[in-house]
């Protein structure tokens, strides 16, 4: 397992964001050299994990909990095939692409070793928004990315510290619960009634996941 590219991503004027200042940050292109990641505060404060990286929206993206996004390249290489055109890596908005990891079949708490220094969490996978359909520009894109299931993954920084491409990529802890990041993206998107199966993935969960599921419950207890 490997990482092939790390991808940063510079503020960009857009017409397809609402951003306050019509700004985003998805447009992510491989870094040279080392990247320096790092835990970087509260959602809502807090943006990307990764030195350099620009997280416009920080509304719907960034923070702890969302601090680095994952795809694997495989994942890319069946959109080529898909949409008929080539998918460079960075071109979904993942920090991270790697090679050989089941990003989407990835468990909730799941950490992984990147490189020699940094772990990360699993915490949920990507949903899709306008901002993504518009870099695309592929007509239904919400709705066919949906549909695939396959959403790759956010994840926290438990261990700070330097990554770039080319660094293996090891699964350190895998949590003995059933609860994927593709069954996590299907109960938040298409399945609510999926909700009740992720609680025992617990605080591994991001937030807003783990709070939606224990409200889903409590509304068919009462």
């Amino acid at each position: 397992m490997e990482l092939l590219s790390v991808n940063l991503g510079r503020p960009r004027a857009v017409p397809y964001t609402d951003q306050a200042e019509g700004l985003t940050g998805i447009d992510k292109r491989p870094a040279e050299g080392p990247v320096q990641v790092a835990a970087p505060g509260p959602k809502g404060t807090g943006g990307s994990g990764l030195a350099g990286d620009a997280v416009c929206d920080r509304r719907h993206h960034g923070g702890d909990d969302q601090a680095v996004y994952a795809v694997a390249r495989e994942d890319l290489d069946d959109w080529e095939h898909a949409l008929g055109r080539k998918l460079a890596n960075g071109m979904f908005g993942e920090n991270l692409t790697t090679l050989g990891v089941d990003v989407s079949g990835a468990r909730i708490g799941e950490r992984w070793r990147v490189g020699r220094a940094v772990v990360l969490e699993v915490t949920c996978g990507r949903i899709p928004c306008r901002t993504f359909q518009g870099h695309l520009g592929e007509s239904r894109w919400v709705k066919r990315f949906t549909q695939k299931g396959a959403p790759g993954a956010y994840l926290r920084v438990i261990e700070p510290g330097e990554i770039r491409a080319g660094d293996p990529v090891e699964i350190v802890h895998r949590p003995d619960h059933d609860v994927t990041v593709a069954l996590q993206f299907r109960a938040s998107t298409t399945e609510r009634e999926l909700l009740p199966r992720l609680l025992p993935a617990g605080a591994a969960l991001h937030p807003e996941s783990l709070a939606a599921a224990r409200k889903y419950v409590e509304q068919r207890r009462s």
